[in-house]
């Protein structure tokens, strides 16, 4: 099943106090096999951000680290779309039907930050 997938049915079995204030601290449950998956794509992303590094000590070529920054940066997107999907049809549906509607202004600083 690909992660995707995975993200989407995990929202079934979310627990439902992962996503409410319990005092300050707040949590989320992904599943292990959804946290192997994003920790092997955020592996992947290290990966590549200590070759950008290599090409900059090397003296590389501007345009070709730069494409390099950008893959990274894709990458990370992809990683942050998935993650902002699975908050949307868990956490913030579970907050909005609790009545906490205080998860929209969240939300929306969240979403603010990601699209800069």
């Amino acid at each position: 099943m690909s992660l995707e997938k995975e993200m989407l049915n995990q929202g079934s079995e979310h627990d439902s106090s992962c996503c409410t204030p319990d005092g300050s601290e707040r949590k989320s449950h992904h599943s292990d096999k959804v946290k192997s998956s994003l920790t092997s794509r955020l592996n992947r992303i290290e990966g590549q951000i200590r070759g950008i590094k290599g090409l900059i000590e090397k003296d590389t070529y501007c345009d070709d680290v730069l494409n390099q920054i950008a893959s990274v940066q894709s990458a990370l997107n992809g990683v942050g779309k998935l993650l902002l999907e699975h908050h949307l049809k868990s956490c913030v549906i579970e907050r909005i039907q609790e009545g906490d509607t205080e998860v929209l202004t969240e939300l929306m600083t969240t979403m603010n930050k990601l699209i800069k």
